[in-house]
């Protein structure tokens, strides 16, 4: 044993040890490439925000795709998760206003690269209960040579269970206790992180860049972030192949298979891995200075429209007080618009939507569709993610190729959500109930007797399938008292041969996993259809927007996103599927996660909510458009100039009046 987990040690020891040395050799290429690009120190900046974007998406994305590991490995319930999941939005949500006062009032390249060196810290953070706290424990593992009949019918046994008692005594205080305080501490600091990065980078280029090249790099780094999340989950899917402590344990001590419902796979290493990324992608931003000499071709400041203002004082420098003052009263003036409220509202529940399915699709497919969590995690990744950035690009292609006007964009996303209704339907029918297990579904208060002498643990949980086609929560529910290579014999419940294999026998609806999929795809696909449209009708808004209401518009509207969309959405879901549990799993007298479903109440209550989303959307998208400022009307819906859209993208990067004027005007 000792010498199992010293070869663990030693692996660990080596991945920390490669960990650093690409930690310390790579700055050196960065400061080279830095140092050799200082002619093209603005593409640099680009190139290096890009990979800071996708680092720090891809840990949003990570944190997603493996959010049902944590739960099982620490015995989290679904709410529990949800909350973990959105909890990155409280700190961002906080401080948001505040960035967009500062603006450049700062050193932005320095804000950016601690932001990044705050969410590095953070990602390690969240990865680190793995290393503070033992093994992960499990119903039927074996702890020592004499405990080769662990999990069996033993009825002569006065206790079935010490093996649980001592683990209870080792991991009671910690596993419970400790584990998610830190998890949650450090989501909120890399929400906290995140909050200068994005506005900071787009304000930084959109200063120094040409007019001609400006929409090129604002067009890089929305690619970029569209394509982060979808990295995320494609690295859960790699992580969770590998086994969660492979680091503290020999290959023989590895004892659960990919498809066993206790699988746990090493959620871990990915955050590792995107520390590295993050602080690496934080180094070159100590090296740029706070003004950089402006592109060929970049407008200069007497040619701005705001720079005679500026030169006579017409715009003075607004203080942090007046800033916060005027935020609630510019805030409730834009909110007056109905039209302006109707679409926020309906984009609201699109984002919450999408909140609540990335962070538990995957678990709704490897629970109604019996399949494994690296896998589940890459068709969210590998397919439904990529269909839906698609359909964004396609539904904006769509809007300038034939210039369609604010009236026709309200039809047009008000079409894409009624296909979207039509297509997301069906997925409530797609599906099985759950499989029959013994005891637990359908639902019986009476123990079984063939198994009552043997005196099972209540917190057994090793499924196995009997012979007959019907599951057991542990071989010895299912009163075998013999195991042999491949199967435990000897089972009294188990008719007919009286034999048991390990494992689930699974829900019966592995064939309906791919038209699942591509139904799924499809809806992703038609929802995000809408998405440009629909932002196109809020910047139209903006245009007849007083002057200083224009900056805070579109922060309004993200404002929202995240209080009504981004951090209540995981948790609405997360409770949701919590009251479909029919078995909560017990450790050390407390309450763990869940471990059986029922999988039709599961299904209709996850996909309904999908629906009452749409349908909601689709209630509040009005009919007419023409809205402006206050509630007024516009004079006629002409097509939105393409500049507008760059406008949008750098609304919270603004600093000041005077740069969201220049973003508008220019």
């Amino acid at each position: 044993m000792s010498g199992s987990v010293f070869l663990g040690g030693q692996s660990g020891l080596f991945i920390i040890f490669l960990f650093f040395l690409s930690s310390f050799f790579l700055p050196f290429s960065l400061s080279l490439s830095l140092s050799l690009s200082l002619s093209l120190s603005l593409q640099f900046f680009v190139f290096c925000h890009s990979l800071l974007q996708l680092a720090q998406l891809l840990v949003s994305g990570y944190m997603k795709s493996s959010i049902s590991t944590i739960e099982r490995r620490y015995g989290l319930s679904s709410q529990k998760s949800g909350i973990l999941a959105s909890f990155n939005e409280v700190g961002n949500t906080v401080l948001i206003v505040f960035v967009s006062f500062l603006g450049s009032r700062v050193h932005r390249p320095r804000f950016i690269g601690s932001g990044a060196l705050l969410a590095c810290f953070a990602s390690l953070l969240i990865a680190m209960p793995h290393f503070l706290y033992g093994p992960y424990d499990y119903t039927g593992r074996i702890h020592s040579s004499r405990d080769n009949s662990s999990g069996l019918c033993q009825s002569e046994s006065p206790l079935s269970a010490s093996p649980s008692n001592q683990s209870c005594s080792q991991q009671d205080s910690g596993t419970q206790r400790g584990v998610y305080p830190l998890l949650l501490l450090g989501q909120l600091l890399l929400g906290i992180g995140a909050v200068p990065i994005q506005p900071f980078g787009i304000s930084y280029i959109d200063d120094y860049a040409s007019k001609k090249n400006s929409p090129l790099y604002l067009g890089i780094l929305l690619a970029v972030t569209t394509i982060g999340p979808a990295f995320g989950f494609i690295s859960g899917s790699l992580m969770l192949r590998i086994y969660v402590d492979f680091d503290k344990l020999s290959k023989e001590q590895m004892e659960l298979e990919h498809s066993d419902l206790r699988w746990v796979g090493a959620w871990w290493l990915g955050f590792l891995l995107a520390a590295g990324l993050l602080f690496l992608a934080a180094l070159p931003y100590l090296f740029f200075p706070r003004n950089m000499p402006k592109e060929d071709g970049a407008e200069d400041v007497e040619c701005r429209p705001d720079s005679k203002q500026q030169q006579n004082g017409a715009l003075p420098e607004t203080s942090l007080l007046h800033f916060l003052k005027s935020f609630p009263r510019i805030a409730l003036r834009t909110l007056r618009s109905p039209v302006f409220l109707l679409v926020v509202l309906a984009q609201v529940n699109l984002a919450a939507l999408l909140a609540g399915l990335a962070t538990f699709m995957a678990k709704f497919i490897e629970r109604q569709f019996s399949q494994t969590v690296s896998f589940s995690t890459m068709m969210i990744g590998g397919v439904c993610i990529p269909l839906a950035v698609l359909g964004t690009v396609l539904g904006g292609v769509l809007m300038r190729r034939l210039n369609i006007s604010v009236s026709g964009a309200s039809k047009l996303c008000t079409g894409a959500i009624l296909l979207c209704l039509l297509s997301s339907t069906p997925l409530l029918l797609m599906g099985c109930s759950t499989q029959k297990v013994a005891g637990v579904f359908p639902p019986s208060a009476v123990a079984l007797p063939c198994s009552a002498a043997c005196r099972c643990p209540q917190e057994a949980f090793n499924p196995v399938c009997g012979s007959d086609g019907v599951e057991f929560r542990s071989p010895c529910h299912a009163g075998c008292v013999r195991v042999t290579m491949t199967n435990y014999t000897g089972c009294a419940c188990v008719s007919g041969r009286g034999s048991a294999s390990p494992g689930t026998c699974g829900s019966g609806c592995s064939h309906l996993l791919v038209p699942f999929v591509s139904l799924l795809g499809v809806t992703s696909f038609i929802a995000s259809f809408s998405q440009t449209p629909s932002y196109i009708m809020i910047l139209r808004y903006r245009r007849r927007c007083p002057a200083e209401d224009k900056s805070l518009a579109v922060g309004v509207q993200y404002m929202l996103f995240r209080v009504l969309a981004f951090m209540p959405g995981p948790v609405l879901y997360g409770s949701i599927i919590d009251t479909t549990c029919i078995l909560w799993g017990r450790k050390c007298g407390k309450q763990t996660s869940c471990q059986y479903y029922n999988l039709d109440h599961f299904r209709q209550r996850f996909l309904g909510l999908q629906v009452v989303f749409v349908c909601g959307r689709s209630a509040l998208l009005p009919a007419d458009s023409r809205g402006a400022c206050g509630g007024g009307w516009m004079p006629g819906p002409a097509p939105l100039p393409p500049v507008e859209i760059k406008a949008a993208m750098s609304w919270w990067n603004a600093s000041s009046e005077e740069k969201e004027l220049h973003a508008i005007k220019s």
